[in-house]
């Protein structure tokens, strides 16, 4: 699955700023105050790395299509 968009949904959880994304994968996600998608981040590249992002959310905010 080629990953087309990700973006932060806080529909039922708020993002808690915790940094794990960040860390595992900083040439697509940034904790400022909140998770945010760096702009013209290469998905396709960093697949890998966005997808365990996901799964160390301890919120599940984040979301990729």
């Amino acid at each position: 699955m080629a990953i087309k968009k990700v973006w932060l949904d806080e529909s039922d959880d708020e993002c808690i700023s915790c940094g794990n994304c960040e860390a595992i994968c900083p040439e697509v996600f940034e904790v400022p105050d909140k998770m945010v998608v760096v702009e013209d981040a290469d998905l396709a590249a960093n697949e890998e790395k966005i997808l365990e992002a996901v799964e160390a959310c301890p919120t599940n905010v984040i979301k990729t299509s």
